[in-house]
């Protein structure tokens, strides 16, 4: 039930069992993670795309993921977003996750998408559900949401960590794909709550929970035939942040593929985690190297200064934030690069824990590349603060990106704090 976004699996020396078993010499494996095509030429910068701009100037955009799962466990629902004062400091909301299977987009989980039946107090307006209304759950909850706040947009995400094995088959044949993604956004029972699609496909001609081999050009293609079937509609792509050399990025003609995007998302986080076990430990979301810092090219100024030297215009780069920690057990050593006796514990899963919870069982104790790292006994965990999101909003700013997304709104606290330090 349970879909993760993010490569929490990393696991370095699996993935790179499996790409080089996959992609063959075409494609090499670094530290287990960045299986490697070509490096591309730099490209001039890509055609602006078809679709209308957002409704806010570039540098302005705030996009939080809402998942699906969310409303299990962590009993947090689109009324949240609202309470915590979340809402009005959204642009977009990238609703997390469709599926991706047989080709076609999917529903990644009917009961919590458009069948839950929400109660009065649970409801983001205070009107409960009523058992023979035409749509229910999340769906209908967002469209709650969006009469309250009428610029907010709201894009349906598909793919993730879990679901993105289905894309080389979708890649097969990209207009029967973009079609049936259409068909599924634009149902007649929810087309007015979502204003386009967001496509986070981990990772196109590479490594990730399973090995794509569909080619440097599969990518672009599929967005192609997505912006046609969108027309104007927003069209969006979630992408790896690995700027290593011979990575992720370089698997894919990424410039190529921007003209048919209003943006992408780079994944700035999770670069680092317990998936090595033993460490040593490094902050999961560095802004910059460091001395020491476990593989070169794995933070977040490497990636975008990238993209943006394949030509894709920075406004149509958004900076990533994520809204939890990563962390260790076993360790001594207070600041980064100490060694580990595996994954510290965590609420859901072991080795990440929210921010709402690491900031008063583990509080920060030091900074590092421009992010967070706490010592407490003897767990050692990462994570963003409101400072260290406002050093990372002044890069955003000088580098002249297009906004902030963030991974996801239940990992920040009851009153937003950590969307404030982005707004």
């Amino acid at each position: 039930m349970f879909k993760l976004h993010r490569p929490r699996a990393r696991l370095r020396a699996l993935a790179a069992a499996a790409c080089t078993a996959a992609l063959g010499a075409t494609l090499l494996g670094v530290a287990g993670m960045s299986p490697a095509g070509a490096t591309p030429a730099a490209q001039p910068a890509a055609a602006p795309a078809a679709a209308e701009a957002a409704p806010t100037a570039a540098g302005d955009k705030v996009i939080g993921y809402f998942t699906n799962w969310g409303t299990y466990d962590r009993n947090y629902h689109v009324k949240n977003i609202e309470t915590s004062g979340s809402a009005d400091k959204l642009t977009h909301i990238n609703y997390a996750f469709g599926n991706v299977t047989g080709g076609k987009c999917t529903i990644g989980d009917s009961y919590a998408d458009y069948e839950k039946a929400y109660t009065a107090d649970q409801s983001v307006d205070g009107v409960a559900d009523t058992w023979d209304q035409p749509l229910r759950g999340n769906f209908n909850q967002l469209r709650k949401l969006k009469k309250l706040h009428p610029d907010l947009k709201i894009l349906w995400s598909f793919g993730g960590w879990t679901w993105s094995g289905g894309f080389g088959q979708a890649a097969q044949n990209p207009a029967a794909f973009a079609k049936s993604c259409r068909d599924l956004v634009e149902d007649p029972r929810w087309a007015d709550v979502f204003d386009g699609i967001d496509i986070d496909w981990e990772y196109p001609n590479a490594c990730g929970l399973t090995c794509d081999t569909s080619g440097r050009d599969a990518y672009g293609n599929l967005l192609g035939e997505l912006r046609k079937s969108f027309g104007t509609d927003l069209v969006t792509s979630a992408i790896t942040a690995d700027g290593s050399d011979g990575g992720k990025i370089d698997a894919v003609d990424y410039a190529g593929a921007a003209k048919h995007l209003d943006w992408y998302l780079p994944m700035t986080y999770d670069f680092f985690g317990a998936w090595e076990a033993k460490g040593p430990t490094a902050p999961h979301s560095p802004l910059t190297s460091y001395p020491g810092v476990p593989t070169e090219g794995f933070n977040s100024d490497a990636a975008i200064s990238k993209l943006k030297s394949l030509g894709i215009p920075p406004e149509k780069l958004l900076l990533g934030i994520g809204f939890y920690g990563r962390g260790w057990t076993g360790v001594t050593q207070s600041e980064p690069g100490g060694s580990a006796t595996g994954a510290a514990a965590g609420t859901y899963e072991a080795g990440i824990e929210d921010y709402r919870v690491l900031k008063n069982s583990c509080p920060a104790t030091g900074k590092v590349a421009g992010t967070a790292y706490a010592h407490c006994g003897t767990n050692w965990w990462s994570y963003d603060t409101p400072e260290t999101i406002g050093t990372k909003m002044n890069y955003k700013n000088e580098q002249g990106l297009g906004g902030t997304f963030f991974w996801e709104l239940s990992g920040d606290t009851g009153n937003g704090e950590l969307i404030k330090a982005i707004r």
